[in-house]
């Protein structure tokens, strides 16, 4: 599972695969020290573009994996764009690592062995990412619909089949 299917369109680092206007809801640098600080802007913007419920946690945990990701992996430090278009969110995590080379397998570990989850929860969270190898870095890109339902049926209350369970 390494081509995990584009988003339904690209940012500003690419052509959009649609039509529309597309609106920025967040533009931010980051470092291991601002993650945190970041999350909970991102939270607020996906918030304010009208996104609530798992759906909108699940985007902003996503995100926050592929934030973590840069930072481990991808030199310490990256930026975020968050945009709108139409009703899709779509937010780019783009980092400058020189780990060309690196596995990107976006498989799930065993269970014994720590880490290495994050790709796999960000397309398991928002059902699409995409990573874009860079000759500067890597990109990496997930979506979410501001149509309610249209990712299939309501869920009922507490349940959400694609989040993975608490321990």
């Amino acid at each position: 599972m390494s081509n995990l299917g584009p988003p339904d369109a690209r940012g500003p680092s690419g052509p959009f695969s649609g039509g529309g206007e597309v609106t920025s809801l967040l533009s931010e640098a980051f470092t291991a020290q601002t993650v945190t600080a970041l999350r909970h802007l991102l939270a607020a913007r996906i918030a304010a573009a009208g996104l609530t419920g798992d759906t909108a946690e699940d985007l902003v945990l996503a995100v926050h994996e592929l934030v973590t990701n840069a930072v481990l992996h991808g030199g310490g430090h990256g930026r975020l764009e968050l945009f709108r278009q139409a009703d899709l969110l779509v937010c780019e995590v783009t980092d400058h690592g020189r780990q060309h080379d690196a596995d990107l397998a976006v498989n799930l570990p065993a269970t014994n062995t720590p880490g290495g989850r994050g790709l796999w929860l960000a397309h398991h969270l928002t059902g699409a990412l995409t990573l874009t190898r860079r000759h500067d870095g890597m990109t990496a890109t997930v979506t979410a619909s501001l149509i309610t339902g249209a990712a299939g049926p309501p869920e009922p209350p507490g349940a959400s089949p694609h989040r993975p369970p608490q321990r």
